[in-house]
């Protein structure tokens, strides 16, 4: 009884899934089906094509890059603020409009049409560049706020996903090395957002022309690019953790 005892992480363990936890990650895991990154719990290996589908595939990540990039080589060489912002918003639209020509899913391109038309409405009514980033700042704030406040309640957000993506639910909590590893990986993806915010609010504040150009080259190299790499690790981590790949093998046999 000791020794199970020790395996137990802190109170709450035995919270059932219709508890504010269960529901929290049940919500997080259909979330992260619907995005990609779902195929954590394919139990495949981690290639590069998988990680390319969790990333939403070549068209997501073209959805994703090109209207930050239209607005960085338009404000850089112009300094115009509609010019620019009316210009990544077309491209976005275009995009969406592609999807729903084509009767491909359009959730990802109306979330990023959405994204992109609202940061432009404050840059215009601001008449400021940098404002265009303003919404993403604060998203980056919350994501991170949250995961902090999840790890320092010992309910770390991405071990609540990846338990109803596995199929685990909440018993990851009774086992201390798995409550470790989602503490640690909660974190760590926490970190990520904040590090975006310590190099990216200093140029927004900056206000100069200079620091907006920059603010909008740093955006498109902290995102996917950090991402990428955070969610293979997370990948790593949840297949030798969850042993998600050995299961695969003996569903199998």
């Amino acid at each position: 009884m000791s020794g199970k005892k020790d395996e137990r992480s802190p109170s709450g363990d035995d919270a059932s899934p219709t508890s504010i936890p269960g529901a929290i990650g049940e919500s997080l895991a259909a979330a992260a089906k619907k995005s990609g990154i779902g195929q954590l719990a394919e139990g495949g290996a981690p290639t590069g094509r998988a990680l390319l589908g969790a990333l939403g595939g070549i068209r997501g990540l073209v959805e994703t890059i090109i209207p930050g990039l239209v607005f960085l080589v338009l404000y850089t060489f112009t300094e115009n603020v509609p010019v620019s912002i009316g210009a990544s918003v077309a491209v976005a639209v275009v995009f969406t409009i592609i999807r729903l020509v084509g009767r491909t899913p359009v959730t990802q391109a109306m979330a990023g049409l959405i994204g992109v038309g609202a940061s432009a409405i404050l840059a215009l009514i601001t008449g400021r560049g940098q404002d265009n980033f303003i919404l993403g700042l604060w998203t980056n704030a919350a994501y991170g706020a949250a995961l902090l406040i999840s790890v320092l309640v010992g309910w770390p957000l991405i071990g609540l996903a990846i338990g109803y993506l596995t199929g685990d639910g909440l018993a990851w909590r009774k086992n201390r090395g798995r409550y470790r590893a989602m503490q640690a990986l909660t974190l760590g993806w926490c970190l990520l957002f904040a590090a975006r915010l310590v190099v990216e609010l200093p140029l927004y504040f900056a206000n100069t022309p200079e620091a907006t150009s920059a603010l909008a080259l740093t955006k498109l190299l902290m995102g996917v690019p950090l991402y990428a790499p955070l969610l293979l690790v997370s990948w790593f981590i949840v297949r030798a953790v969850f042993d998600v790949g050995d299961a695969k093998k003996d569903d199998r046999t």
